[in-house]
Parts: structure tokens; C-alpha cells; sequence
């Protein structure tokens, strides 16, 4: 169940960061200004976004499978 969390987690957060301010004032921005306009780009944000829905979608799977293959307590 750990490992169906720590996905659930990971994927809304990799959903919503991209598109928040924190975001924009990421550390890494400051340690490689070259990188700026690849980092803030709506493609970029767009793939981190898709990552985070891939998780969502393995944990609602793997959570699915879990309970369907659990066996009844008495």
C-alpha cells in the first residue's frame, strides 16, 4: 500500500507543480539560466504534467488490482 501511495502522491504533485508559481522560481533556474526557457516552457510543463497522470493512472491500477485480488476477511 506504501508503494500505491508514495505513486498517488507523486503524481499530483507532478500534475499540479508545473503549473503553479512555485514553479517559475524553481532553485534550478538560478543554477542554469541557459536552461530558463526550456524549463518554462508550456512543453515542458506539458510532459511533467503527463508523467504525473502516467503515475495516477499506474496507482489507480495497481490499487484496483490489489483490492479485486484481496481475500475476504473473516
Amino acid at each position: 500500500m506504501l508503494s500505491i501511495l508514495s505513486s498517488l502522491l507523486v503524481g499530483v504533485v507532478l500534475v499540479f507543480a508545473p503549473w503553479t508559481p512555485l514553479w517559475d522560481s524553481n532553485w534550478l533556474l538560478q543554477l542554469l539560466p541557459s536552461a530558463r526557457g526550456l524549463l518554462l516552457s508550456a512543453f515542458t510543463r506539458g510532459a511533467v504534467t503527463g508523467l504525473g497522470l502516467v503515475n495516477l493512472v499506474l496507482a489507480a491500477r495497481d490499487l484496483h488490482a490489489r483490492l479485486t485480488s484481496a481475500t475476504p476477511r473473516d
